[in-house]
Formats: structure tokens, sequence, C-alpha cells
């Protein structure tokens, strides 16, 4: 490939690859550190004695530096690999804590949620980040970013799903630096008086001036939800109910700032200072006054890790302007990952967003292109429609197979909502920029008020309508990371054959799409062969759930509280048919009994041994005596018990040595047949 040729392009591929390496084997840091000190003098001195760069010892030697460089990032950013690090601490038990608010996340039904970073364990120096908890007050005034709060408590580890196939919140956090949780009510802490100010602080308070402002402006609850998120990068007033019209439309991305906005911001900055170009050396000054103000938004939209991801890159591509050289994209997109994930954060490149934003980028870049050669309407008005298809199109093949794997469904009108809304897109945010400096300066007109919330208004109504087209959302795909690694490499031979057919490109593409086949018909056959039967997780319900081939049976008290549980399960499973029975109070498992005692508390007062004891609705009985009359090998508890019920049961199993289960604690129970 012609690409592979840029000299970024390979370094950045290279660190990549030394990323997930890194993050594979987790070194510590003086291997790779050593060696690449060691690498870096073997090539000063290569450089030194091969002026002229006639070895190719030279650039093996780099691309190894480089690869090492990688695994020495992502072991710095381990946190057993800093030494100040509170997990590298003593901290079980009860201790003092002192910690500073650095993002305020969206309230859920019985809790305000904060991330918050460590600053001090037991009045000694430490770092790390936290997920703060916090009881419901309306009384109390919410925490702002850089509060800083002090208490006397332990951290609880945030647990994984206890269901299989659900949502890992563990794992999104701990990619976020985050592996355990404070829970606490309101009179639990002190807050200190006059802490100290960041960045983040002072972009939180001016977020909060703005939308004070605009509050007092008159918009429509909706319509400034929206303008938050468009603007300000605040999406946690948007509501269920709209946040769904926008992902089930396609058009989800227009509520993130990212690459959409910026680049479009980017496009105003050229042409609102474009008269600074006529004053000495006016093309730097205009270059160096763009990079502040992107650099400025991105603070004031929180610093997210797609806003900087997005200035980074604009920032390149606007230098790439002021050198005349814009044309050189791919190489543009390297250096700014480069940058990304070697100075800010190599593990940004296991997060979806980081991953979604490239993909949709480099797909644009490379395919929008093919799409204009392929047909080119004479028509001014129906090109412009052309290009902004070939756009949403080719973003829309770039994030697919991601989508699909992470996501499971697919917008299929999402043409419609990027082709009306987007153009517009420009618009909205130059006239929102507008609003915000005049409602900061108290001369907002009231004219442009209505125009604006009016404009809004009928962004939201043209998502919805095409959110309601529910024939054409395509959902609960089963797409795992195989089937994305090869979708992404049937796009790409696709893509190469297109710009110059060769045989071997055909063959390579239709290996691929026989790989995919041939990986379809193992799948299938693996469900087919699978049989298990688990006791799922549910507070106050009893959920059995039986997997034979393609069709699972659920036996439960309350199927409709289920669905979630079954979706996700049939999606990752590829379950084509679903039925539900009610539980009864015994069942057979590859040859072993199963017991299930409820709230009645009944069972065989005869000796009557089983293999399986399952304790459902809190039961009113003496589990001593139950153990020496049904001599079960495994007692199992579900949710739908109390939990003072649990820990008495958990001690009397610890007392008489049996194995105990609860599903609350270890999560859902699969039932095997004994060795």
């Amino acid at each position: 490939m012609k690409l592979l040729r840029f000299i970024p392009i390979k370094l950045t591929l290279i660190l990549v690859l030394g990323i997930i390496a890194g993050n594979y084997f987790n070194f510590k840091t003086t291997f790779p550190l050593s060696t690449c000190l060691v690498l870096l003098i073997i090539l000063a001195v290569f450089r030194f004695k091969d002026a002229k760069n006639e070895s190719p010892i030279f650039g093996y030697i780099a691309v190894l530096t480089t690869f090492c460089i990688g695994i020495f990032a992502t072991s710095l950013a381990l946190p057993q690999n800093q030494s100040g690090h509170y997990l590298n601490l003593d901290f079980s038990g009860n201790h003092t804590w002192r910690i500073k608010i650095s993002e305020v996340l969206k309230p859920t039904t019985f809790s305000d949620r904060y991330i918050a970073r460590i600053q001090t364990l037991d009045q000694k120096y430490a770092i790390g980040k936290v997920l703060l908890s916090l009881t419901n007050d309306t009384t109390i005034q919410k925490l702002q970013v850089d509060d800083d709060l002090i208490f006397y408590g332990s951290p609880e580890e945030i647990r994984g799903p206890l269901n299989p196939h659900q949502f890992n919140y563990k794992s999104y956090l701990e990619g976020l630096g985050v592996s355990h949780q404070f829970r606490l009510k309101n009179d639990e802490f002190i807050s200190l008086k006059n802490p100290s100010v960041s960045l983040y602080g002072l972009a939180a308070k001016a977020r909060a001036h703005i939308i004070t402002r605009l509050r007092k402006a008159n918009f429509g609850k909706n319509e400034l939800s929206i303008i938050q998120a468009l603007l300000l990068g605040q999406r946690n007033d948007i509501s269920e109910e709209t946040y769904t019209d926008y992902k089930n439309a396609g058009a989800v991305h227009i509520l993130a700032v990212s690459g959409l906005h910026i680049g479009i911001l980017l496009l105003l900055l050229q042409f609102l200072l474009r008269p600074i170009e006529r004053l000495p050396k006016g093309k730097t000054i205009k270059i160096v006054l763009i990079v502040i103000l992107l650099w400025g938004f991105a603070l004031l939209s929180g610093l997210s890790a797609s806003v900087v991801r997005a200035v980074t890159m604009f920032s390149f591509v606007a230098y790439s302007m002021y050198l005349n050289r814009p044309k050189n994209t791919f190489n543009i997109l390297a250096l700014s990952m480069f940058f990304i994930l070697l100075v800010i954060n190599p593990n940004l490149l296991f997060q979806v967003g980081f991953q979604m934003s490239y993909a949709a980028v480099l797909a644009i870049v490379w395919l929008y292109p093919l799409f204009q050669k392929l047909w080119f309407p004479k028509n001014k008005i129906l090109r412009q429609i052309w290009q902004l298809l070939s756009v949403s199109i080719a973003a829309q093949l770039g994030v697919l197979p991601i989508s699909l794997f992470y996501f499971h469904q697919f917008p299929g009108l999402f043409f419609i909502s990027n082709l009306l809304i987007v153009p517009a897109l420009g618009i909205i945010l130059g006239m929102g920029i507008l609003v915000i400096l005049l409602s900061l300066i108290d001369i907002l007109p009231n004219f442009l008020v209505v125009i604006y919330d009016t404009l809004i208004g009928w962004m939201n109504s043209i998502i919805s309508w095409v959110a309601q087209q529910e024939a054409f959302i395509f959902k609960n795909i089963s797409f795992d990371n195989v089937q994305m690694i090869l979708a992404y490499s049937i796009l790409f031979c696709f893509v190469i054959l297109l710009t110059r057919p060769t045989f071997k490109k055909a063959i390579a593409l239709a290996t691929f799409i026989v790989g995919f086949q041939l990986w379809g018909i193992y799948t299938n056959y693996k469900t087919s062969e699978k049989n298990v039967l688990f006791l799922a997780h549910q507070t106050k319900n009893t959920a059995f759930i039986h997997q034979s081939g393609k069709k699972i049976t659920a036996a439960s008290h309350d199927a409709l509280r289920l669905q979630n549980i079954i979706n996700d399960y049939s999606v990752a499973e590829r379950i084509l048919t679903t039925s539900y029975s009610t539980v009864k109070n015994s069942y057979k498992w590859k040859g072993k009994t199963v017991l299930v005692i409820d709230s009645l508390g009944v069972y065989p007062l005869a000796k009557t041994p089983v293999d399986y004891l399952v304790l459902t609705q809190s039961p009113k009985l003496n589990l001593e005596r139950a153990i020496s009359t049904l001599k079960p090998k495994y007692i199992v508890a579900d949710g739908s018990n109390y939990t003072s019920y649990i820990n008495r049961w958990k001690q009397t199993c610890l007392k008489r040595k049996l194995p105990f289960h609860a599903t609350g604690e270890k999560g859902a129970y699969y039932f095997e047949p004994a060795n």
C-alpha cells in the first residue's frame, strides 16, 4: 500500500501494536525503559555513522524502538507502576481520605455521581481516581468540579456484571482509571472551604455561568439540553427519550462535541479571521489564534476524550493548512493519533469513542474521493446532495463493524437524518456561539431566542420522526470481535480492489468473505451444541435460564422484568427463540437434582439427598435442619432473598463447610455436572 510509505503512518501503526502488547503483558517500567534507552543510543550511533541513511538496519531499529516506546507508555499508565497510587498503599478498612471532584456524572434515580481524584490517604500524598456516589438530597447543593472533600471510610471495589453478557461497567470505568467507589451520605463528609482551583474547575464554572444565562432566556427544556450538548459538551440534562431518538436515527454523534463540531468550528474561524492575514505575519498570528481558540473551546467543553482527540487532530489540520499542505490528510491523522496516544493517554486506544472517531474520519478521507469518482453530477444541487450522502455513507461504513460489535444495532435511515441535519449544523453552531456571547453581555434579543429555539425544535422533530421509523432500525444483531476484524478486512480489500483491480486483490477479498462465512458456520455450530442452565441474578425475582442450542427457556416469577437480561444473552449467544414458564419446585439437570425452596419453606421431610439446594423469596426455615435432611452438595441463594437472610445462611454454610453461592455477590450461578 502506498500509504505505508509515509513514515508517520508506519510509526503510528507500530506504536499502536506496542500499546496493545504493553496492555496485554503488563510490564514493569524498568524493562521497557531500559530497552528504549538502549535502542535510542543504537539509533543515534547508526544515524551518526550512516548520515546518508543507506542501511535498512536503521529503519528496523526505529520500528523496534517505536514498538518499545508504545510498551513503555502503557506501563507508565498502569496504576501498579505509579508509586503514589492508592492501589499500591494499604487502603483496606476505614481510612481518612481527601478527594477533589474532577467530573460531574449524570445522576441516577437514587444518587448523584462524580469522578474524583485522590489527594491524600491518612494525610499522606496519594493519587488515583474513584467513583463517588452521594444519596440524592434536593435540599443540599450539588457538588461542583474542584470541590475538596474529607471523610472517613472504606472504598468498595466496583463490581462486574452479575449476569452473562451484560454491559461491563467495571471494565468501562477501569478504562478510565477508576476501580473503586465510595458510597456516602450527605452528612458523612466535610466540604472544605476555599479549595484550590484548576483549569477544569474554571471551565466548569464558566459552563455553569453560561447555562444560567441561557436558562434566563426562556429556551424550551429539551431545546436547552440540546444546546448544552452541542456547544458545551454537557449531556446530563438530555432526557432518555430524546437521547434514544438521536441514537435510533443514527445522529447521536451530533450530541457529542467531537470531530464534526470542531471541523465546522475550524472552518468558521478560518473565515472570520481571514482579515488578519493582511497584517504583517498575519498568517502566523491567525494560526496561533485558531489553535488557542480551538483549545479554549475544548477546555470550555470539559476536555473530554472526544474533544481532546478532535481538537488535537484539527490543530494538525490547521497547521497543514497554514503550510498549504492540506491534501496529506492521512499523515495528519497519523500524527494526531501518535501525539494523543503517546503524550495524553495510551489507554484511549481501547475506548469505543476513540475507535469510532478515527474509524469514521479515516473512512471519510479514504472513501469520499472514491464515491465522487463513481458519480459526479453536473447539477449543482444534486452534486451537493451526493457529496453529503457520500460523507455520511463513508462515515457509517467506517464505524459499522464497531457499532455492530458494541451496540448490536444499525440505523437504516441514518442518511436521512445526516442529510437534513449536517448541512444546517454550521448555522446551528455559529448561531449558538452568537447566542452565548450575547447572553453573557446581557443583550440577547428575544427574537433571536425564538429563532434559535425554533431551529433546535425543528432538528429534534426531524430526528424524532426518523427514529419512529422502527422498521428501518435493525436491532439485536449478533456480532463478535472476530466478525468485526473480518468485516474490516473485507471492507479494506474491497476498497483497494476498486481503486486498482488485480487478481491477487480479488483473491484476498474472496478469502476474507469465505472466512467470514466459515466463522458464522462455526459459531452457529457451537451454539447448537450448547446446553447450559444457570440461575440469573435479579433483585426481587427468581430466574432459571436454560439454553438448548438456539433456544432458551426462562422460568421466572416475573417474566417482564427479565427482558433486558434475556435480550443481552440472546444477542451474544445467537438465540432464535425464547419461551417462558413458571418456577418449579425441583428440576433434573444432567442426572443431578435441583431443589427449590421458596417463601413457603416447604421441602421433603424424609431424607432426600439433593445436589443443588436453591433458596428463593426469603423462606423462613431452619437451614441446619434442612441441610441435615437434604444433604445438599451446593447451596445457592438468588436476588429475591433478604440480605439479612443471605448473611445468616452464609454463616451456616461456613460452619458446615458447604459451598454457598449468593448471586448478588458472585453473579449468576451455572449448574454443572459433578466430576
